[in-house]
């Protein structure tokens, strides 16, 4: 990979990252479960791109370790969403 395409991914990298504090910091209260459940089917979408990072030929080991990092990572988000998600939900059932 040339130093140009590695510096334009770090620039999406940050863009990305200074977007998404300032998207979620100014979301109401009431409406973190409903974008938490949005975020797991990302989370999802996440799982599907680091199972093919880790899995395709051509790459540096460097790359399949850091996509095995990526798929664990999403998926301990996916996984503590739905229950978090599913507790909360919980809380208005009627007894």
């Amino acid at each position: 990979m040339d130093t140009a395409a590695l510096l334009m991914l770090i620039y999406v990298l940050v863009l990305a990252s200074f977007l998404g504090f300032e998207l979620i910091s100014k979301v109401p209260p009431t409406l973190h479960t409903p974008l938490m459940s949005g975020s797991n089917a990302i989370s999802g979408i996440t799982i599907v791109g680091a199972l093919i990072a880790t899995n395709e030929m051509g790459f540096t080991t460097l790359s399949k370790w850091l996509g095995m990092f990526a798929l664990v990572l999403a998926t301990i988000n996916v996984v503590g969403g739905y229950a978090v998600t599913d507790r909360m939900l919980k809380m208005f059932k009627k007894k």
